[in-house]
Parts: structure tokens; sequence; C-alpha cells
């Protein structure tokens, strides 16, 4: 044997010690269940737990609701959340047609509403929940993450004209949207003022906290009705109204997989020659520079997106304007001022997606425990409130996918957008953008939601004062 046919002997003997590891299965052995079939059992996820782990973790939260030691720390409730927020997701993620339009989205947020009022889930457990959701605040962490990721995604041109643009389909799908409401419910019997008033405005009001809180209170003040009877009245509408905006957005992410050319796939509108976009899986400007990301650029981008949020917080102490607003002006402010690196602006693209497949499902589920009375929601359920509501989003969301495609935007994502102004706040936000897998319209998202549901409750406020 040559020294030439030696060596493409050894080099062929090392390519195949080198290619079957210890352990692995040559082409025509026996299958092992350990280690290859233990690994696509670990490999086979249920959301984002592999499925040993989703058993363990049952099992764990059973034995701690069992003995009484659910608590409301940190590891427990990631726990809790992560298992129930993904269970929930799945089912819906499974039913036939239902899945098209949402269903994850939206058994994430209403099952654990029914199960925690029908006391179907421990009564500790729903406590420890609300107890943990409602002292770390974490919807607005999850809120933060993905406008500070979103925003630092985009184009500059393309966000400046994005923000100048979505108050038209806005602005002119509530008021199109108030009197078709309004006449609907006339017509249904509910009457005018009580259509217009306590059906339509709380549904485009900006959900509960800033939105059927304030508004009621307003109500109240003028009219010298109990502030609690009137929120009663205003309350179950907002709920309804936000189901319906998460239903028919998951509705038109269906729509746009048949026809793409309606969507931009959460690009509110086209991209001209030259300019860049994160989002549409680019690198944005300066992208040679950016690189590959390491975890403490990462790790800066997260902390960044907390230190705007609490920013946002002081400008609310100071001005009166919502946190999650005036955070959304700094993330903006920042980016126009190329106040952000193209490498931190990559890290917030990874902190993005980070937080929104692994938390948007648990944060619903808290949501739905916590923060969704099922019985208000239940409330609406006749026939003349529901054709009502529908009526009004229906006709928001048409307005916005009408007057968007006029303007040169993407007529889905112009609609989404508007259906954020009939959505639950910060938490129906998030489920409908989930439902319509468009988590990058964020920004656009709050500002339909806080902002107009500010001018909404000014708005008509003065106009009740005025008939007073």
């Amino acid at each position: 044997m040559s020294a030439q046919d030696l060596g493409a002997v050894q080099t062929t003997s090392g390519a195949l010690s080198s290619a079957i590891q210890p352990g692995e299965r040559r082409d025509g052995d026996t299958p092992r269940f350990w280690p290859e079939g233990w690994w696509r059992l670990i490999d086979w996820r249920i959301g984002i737990i592999p499925f040993p782990i989703y058993l363990l973790l049952f099992v764990l939260i059973a034995t701690l609701v069992v003995t009484g030691e659910i608590k409301s720390d940190g590891p427990t409730m990631i726990a809790a959340l992560v298992l129930g927020g993904f269970t929930c997701a799945e089912i819906g993620k499974r039913l036939p047609v239902l899945r098209a339009i949402g269903a994850g989205a939206i058994f994430a947020t209403f099952i654990p509403s029914a199960l925690a009022y029908y006391n179907l889930l421990p009564v500790k457990m729903v406590s420890s929940i609300t107890e943990f959701t409602k002292a770390t605040n974490f919807l607005y962490i999850f809120i933060a993450s993905i406008i500070v990721g979103s925003i630092f995604a985009m184009d500059r041109d393309v966000l400046i004209k994005g923000f100048l643009k979505i108050f038209v389909p806005l602005a002119i799908g509530s008021v199109v949207a108030g009197l078709v409401g309004t006449v609907v419910g006339t017509l249904l019997g509910l009457g005018a003022h009580h259509t217009f008033f306590y059906v339509v405005v709380p549904i485009m009001a900006g959900g509960v906290g800033e939105g059927a809180i304030p508004l009621s209170i307003g109500y109240a003040a003028l009219t010298g009705v109990p502030q609690g009877e009137v929120f009663a009245q205003v309350l179950p509408p907002v709920m309804l109204g936000s189901l319906t905006a998460i239903l028919l957005s998951g509705a038109l992410n269906f729509v746009g997989k048949k026809y793409p050319h309606l969507t931009g796939e959460g690009r509110l509108q086209p991209l001209k020659e030259g300019e860049a976009d994160l989002q549409a899986g680019g690198h944005g400007e300066d992208s040679s520079a950016a690189g590959v990301v390491s975890v403490n650029v990462i790790a800066a981008a997260a902390l960044t997106a907390i230190t705007l949020y609490l920013l946002g917080v002081i400008c609310h102490h100071l001005v009166g304007l919502p946190a999650p607003v005036a955070m959304l002006f700094l993330a903006v402010l920042a980016k126009l001022t190329r106040a952000v690196s193209p490498q931190l602006q990559q890290g917030g693209l990874v902190v993005f997606d980070f937080v929104r497949s692994t938390m948007t499902y648990p944060l619903l589920f808290a949501i739905g425990v916590a923060l969704t009375p099922w019985d208000k929601l239940m409330a609406a359920f006749h026939i003349a409130n529901i054709i009502t509501i529908v009526a009004t989003v229906a006709t928001l969301m048409a307005t916005g996918f009408v007057v968007g495609r006029f303007m040169n935007m993407y007529p889905i994502e112009t609609a989404i957008v508007n259906a954020c102004h009939s959505g639950q706040g910060g938490t129906g936000d998030v489920a409908i953008l989930t439902a319509a897998n468009r988590m990058q319209l964020m920004p656009f998202a709050q500002i339909a939601t806080r902002i107009g549901g500010a001018i909404t409750i000014t708005t008509v406020l003065i106009v009740l004062g005025y008939l007073k």
C-alpha cells in the first residue's frame, strides 16, 4: 500500500470515528430508548416546555397546592404561569378553525378567568397569582421589552412616517365606529344616549385602569349616579369589545396568509428602496457594526428597556403622561437621535424575540386569573349588546383597513392597530397582537390604546358636561 493510499485510509477512518460518537446509533442498529429515544422525548415540547419537564412541573405544582405551599414567590409563580399559560395556549392551537383566528391567546386569557370564577382553580393558587401579578407589575416589563425592541428594530424614516400616519385611520375609525355603533344600538332598542355613552364610548376608552375607571368617575361627577354603579355598566362593553377585537384580529391574520399583498407581516407600511428594517430580517442602519450579539449586549438592551420605563414613571409623576406612553416617546427619541448603537439595537431585537416567545402566554394566563372578571364579561352577553359591540369594533377595524390602504399602508396592520383602540388596555394589546401574530405593532398599539383612549374620554366628558 502506498503512502498516499495509507493516508486516505487514515483520513476515512478519522472521519468515521468523528462522525459516530459514543452512544450514537449506526444505521442498521436496533433503536434504543437511552439516550436517543429520551432525547426525542425531551425535544417534544408543549409550548417551550420539554414534555418530561412539563409532567414533572404538573406534579410539583399539584403537590404544592395540596400541601398549601403554593406561594407568590418568583420561582413558584414562573413555574405555575408557564405551565398554565402554555397548556391553555396549546389547547387553543390544536382546535380546527379556531386556531387560525387566535384561539391560543383567547384560551390563555379567558379559560383561567372562568376557572378562577367558578372556583375550579384552588383559592390559594388564585390569590398567589393575583398577588404576584399586581406586586411585580410584570405586564409593564413585557410591554417595555416589546416596545423598545420593536422601535429599535425599525428604520428611522419608517418609524417617524408610521407614527405620523397612524393617527389618520385611528381618528377616522373612531368617529365612524361611534356613529355606526350608536345607530345600531338605537335601532335595537338600547336608546341613543345609553348606547353612545355606556356601550360605544367604553369600548374605545382605553381599557379598565386608564379607561373604564376614569370614565366612570367622570360620569358619576356629571350625573350624580354612584361611581360603583356606573363602573358596573361600562365595564362589560370593555371586556366584550376586547374579546371581539381579539377574534377579528386573529381572523385578519388568517386573511393575511391567504392574501399576502394585504399585509406587511407586522410592518405598518411598505419599505422604500434603501430603507432597512430589522423586523423584516435585515440588520438596520449601519449593520456592519452590529456583528454577533453577545450575552452582555442582550442584557444591556433589557436594562435599557427597564430604564426607559422608569423614566416614563418619572414623567408620569411630573406631567401626568402615562408611563408606557412616555417610555414610547423616549424610545422613539433615542432611535431618531441615533443615541442607540447598532449593536444595542440588535440586542433589543433579541430581547423582543425572547419576551414574545416565552412570556406572552404565561402573562395572558396571569391576566386571566388576576385582571379579567369573568362575570363582567358574561354580563355583556345579551343580543342587543353583542350586536352593538361587534358592529362598533368591526367598523373601527374596517375603517382602518380602508383608510390604511388609501394611505399606502398595509391595511391588515392598520386594522389591527385600530383594533387595539377597542382593547382592554395594555392587557388587551398583548392578547390582540398575540392573536394576530404581530407583536411588532406594540408601539402603535400603545398609541391607539393610551392616547386614543385619553382623547376619547376627554372629548366625551366635555360633550356630556355640555349636554347637562
